[in-house]
């Protein structure tokens, strides 16, 4: 007996949260990340894990695929390992000098590369929580704050949201997404 040929996981719906633009710094700085998060799901909605890994124009490695990776490692490095010092293995080859995340994708892990990338963000806000803007973390030579890692953190996905837009784009000729 053959049955229907199995859909495709594609990447969810996803409602990007709102946020005060008058709050307190230190309610102010965890919403923008989450916006920014959320905008970098939203980009991604829609779409297998055959197109996720779709690289963006040759030379580069670009994809949303390794994206979703990229900002996952990115997360736990900055929020888990350096900030909360939680004892947890780097991901996607941190510190080998090679790209993992973008050069060793796998279009049938993507669903599994995007709940990851959704319980790391759990674990990272969990690890800072009620911790001060002001806190100092001690990390290599430059001493930083938790607000320099929230606007570090805003920032990476901000500019990396503007790389997904355009990988979108070449995917399915989807803007604004």
């Amino acid at each position: 007996m053959t049955g229907a040929p199995e859909t495709p996981w594609t990447a969810p719906d996803v409602e990007r949260p709102g946020g005060s633009l008058v709050a307190p710094e230190a309610q102010m700085l965890p919403e923008m990340l989450a916006w920014h998060r959320s905008t970098l799901l939203s980009t991604c909605s829609g779409l297998t894990g055959e197109q996720l890994a779709e690289r963006s124009v040759a030379p580069s490695a670009l994809s949303l695929l390794g994206l979703l990776r990229h900002l996952r490692k990115v997360e736990r490095v900055w929020l888990r390992q350096r900030v909360a010092r939680e004892e947890v293995e780097s991901l996607h080859g941190f510190g080998s000098g090679r790209d993992l995340d973008f050069d060793d994708l796998d279009p049938a892990t993507a669903r599994a590369d995007y709940e990851a990338l959704l319980a790391e963000w759990v674990l990272a806000d969990r690890a800072v929580a009620g911790r001060s803007l002001d806190d100092v973390v001690e990390s290599g030579d430059d001493p930083f704050s938790l607000r320099f890692v929230y606007l570090h953190l805003i920032g990476e996905y901000a500019r990396h949201n503007g790389h997904a837009d355009l990988v979108r784009e070449r995917v399915d000729g989807a803007t604004g997404a």
